[in-house]
């Protein structure tokens, strides 16, 4: 079995479009959640999201391609180009030893949208529509452009898309398939028929207040903010990363993947499946009691999700649970579906790296079923030696990821 390690990164989000913006922002406590821009507010009850702002696909896709490319695509394509560039692989690897595990939780949302109009109102169908709009498309895209002939995958798992996607990357180099994968997922549903869906089954916050709208595991949480964006990393194999003299962030030692098989959108509240995920994840780590460890949680501001991910924490490390230091990175870029995980795992990884573990802002009321250590609204120092990064999603999907410094 091979060694795996992060050697590029890659970062399109509300907060920042590349990854010293976005880690800044997060260790300042910058939130990058905002009254709605995109389109007229009137059309949605609710009115706080976390739009990607001043991101010009043009840096990165010509501008005659960008017009038959769906916005979500365009983003992953973008935060491919900044973790290829970042690793310094290119032209370093054989391509049919290069993959790419790249997905969306909805895929072209717009797309779809625009091309649905269409139909009712007797137009032409572009014939674009559906390589435009299928989930799977970032993937091919970026593969293309990279030239990556070896595995590619498009995870959809909802909420969990880009951690599974990082996880079944982890396991591909692990176990021989591919030297190097790029793995992450995009989003762009920020469209009023994603936010009435989402506000129709109650998941959103009505608050109209940006900085009291997503604040994860406080008493006053009342739904999550949608957020978008992209994050990619690049996977490699040690040795291979270490011949070609590529820096490392840091090493994937760890993955769980469980599901609950309890309900279609509502977690498990006895947190079984989410806690035997994250133990998972501890064990293939080969966590020691008393290790110093940061978990950048997934922590939605939804009611149940916060108090459950609490319980899967307990259950997986028992009375450690309140020596960790957690953050929810969310607080700050809302919830990004597809793209949240590996945002959250680049998180995790920078927060290994430098020592900083980035706030929960927005926190002011604790809530008794969520007792542990959230770091409330400023960032703080800690020597962590082991990182994590969880992700829930809609169907009862769960994913941890583990990493270590090299």
């Amino acid at each position: 079995m091979k060694r795996v390690v992060v050697t590029g990164m890659g970062a399109i989000t509300p907060v920042g479009n590349d990854v010293k913006t976005m880690w800044d922002s997060m260790i300042n406590g910058k939130s990058g959640i905002g009254l709605v821009t995109r389109y007229d507010p009137s059309l949605t009850k609710a009115k706080v999201v976390a739009e990607v702002k001043d991101f010009d696909p043009t840096v990165y896709i010509d501008k005659r391609e960008c017009r038959r490319i769906d916005l979500f695509t365009q983003y992953a394509m973008a935060a491919a180009d900044q973790a290829v560039e970042d690793s310094g692989i290119k032209g370093r690897i054989d391509p049919e030893r290069f993959g790419v595990y790249a997905g969306s939780g909805v895929g072209g949302m717009e797309t779809f949208y625009e091309q649905s109009k269409n139909m009712f109102n007797d137009k032409n169908i572009s014939p674009f529509f559906i390589p435009m709009m299928i989930s799977n498309i970032a993937a091919g895209n970026i593969a293309i452009k990279h030239k990556a002939m070896g595995p590619c995958l498009p995870v959809v798992t909802a909420c969990s898309t880009s951690t599974h996607a990082i996880g079944e990357a982890f396991r591909a180099i692990k176990f021989g398939y591919a030297d190097a994968i790029i793995a992450g997922g995009a989003e762009a549903a920020l469209h009023p028929l994603a936010i009435r869906g989402f506000t129709s089954c109650k998941a959103l916050t009505m608050s109209e207040d940006p900085e009291n709208a997503s604040i994860p595991f406080d008493k006053r949480r009342n739904g999550f903010v949608l957020g978008e964006g992209a994050g990619m990393l690049v996977l490699e194999e040690y040795e291979h990363a270490v011949a070609r003299g590529a820096k490392i962030y840091g090493e994937i030692c760890g993955y769980g993947n469980t599901c609950d098989a309890h309900h279609v959108t509502a977690p498990d509240p006895d947190a079984a499946g989410s806690g035997r995920c994250v133990k998972l994840a501890l064990e293939e780590a080969d966590y020691k009691t008393g290790e110093p460890i940061y978990i950048n949680a997934h922590g939605t501001s939804t009611p149940m999700n916060d108090s459950t991910e609490t319980k899967a924490f307990k259950a997986a490390l028992g009375d450690e649970a309140y020596k960790a230091h957690i953050s929810s990175t969310k607080s700050m870029t809302g919830h990004m579906l597809g793209a949240t995980g590996a945002v959250e795992a680049m998180a995790a990884l920078l927060a290994l790296g430098t020592g900083i573990i980035p706030p929960t802002i927005g926190y002011k009321e604790p809530d008794p079923e969520c007792d542990l250590d959230y770091t409330p609204n400023k960032a703080v120092k800690a020597d962590v030696t082991l990182a994590l990064s969880t992700t829930f999603g809609f169907g009862g999907h769960n994913a941890c990821i583990a990493f270590r410094k090299i």
